[in-house]
């Protein structure tokens, strides 16, 4: 999958249309493979695609699996350019303490407090830490989840960074996704 997502990001790139960043979660048992940068950076390589062109999205849960070997991993990713976000942040058990030392560049919040973060309070008040959090340590911060106008407008009060959702588009194959890139779709639907 890695391997085919910086593939289709190269083939998108030397089209001409506009250079996006895919994502590509990484599961705790491929994260422990040994040499794991080095795959990543071969299929970088082997597609011919800048590392800037991909993210590499790992859960809470397997940062605090060994924080020092993880951190160490991620910071060898990083220091190539690769993009590192937290995926499903404010659901796993991580500790704040541990966040400011991973080399992470994004935080993603889980749908599950996009949901109702217009109906309810409590939810509205995790998204809006999260969003504060992320910013104070220099982070962006996605949105996972937006299927409303008025969830959009409520992270736009907060500069969220990014938004994802439905509200924007279901998944598409690869496809669609460039015909939509073609028509700069993504650019125009954050508006």
């Amino acid at each position: 999958i890695l391997r085919d997502a910086c593939r289709q990001n190269a083939a998108w790139r030397a089209m001409g249309l506009p250079p996006i960043r895919v994502s590509v979660n990484l599961s705790p048992v491929q994260f422990r493979k040994p040499n794991l940068h080095e795959s990543v950076y071969d299929a970088l390589d082997d597609a011919g695609l800048e590392a800037d062109g991909l993210e590499l999205e790992v859960t809470e849960s397997l940062l605090m699996n060994d924080p020092s070997e993880t951190a160490a991993i991620l910071g060898k990713l990083k220091s190539r350019g690769i993009h590192i976000s937290i995926d499903d942040f404010g659901t796993g058990y991580s500790s704040l303490s541990y966040l400011k030392r991973f080399p992470i560049n994004a935080l993603k919040i889980d749908r599950s407090f996009i949901t109702d973060v217009t109906s309810n309070p409590d939810d509205a008040a995790i998204a809006t830490a999260i969003i504060l959090m992320g910013h104070s340590l220099k982070l962006s911060v996605v949105a996972e989840g937006v299927e409303t106008e008025n969830q959009l407008a409520f992270l736009k009060v907060l500069q969220c960074n990014e938004v994802q959702g439905f509200l924007f588009s279901p998944p598409v194959p690869a496809e669609r996704a460039q015909e939509m890139l073609a028509e700069q779709v993504f650019a125009r639907a954050a508006a």
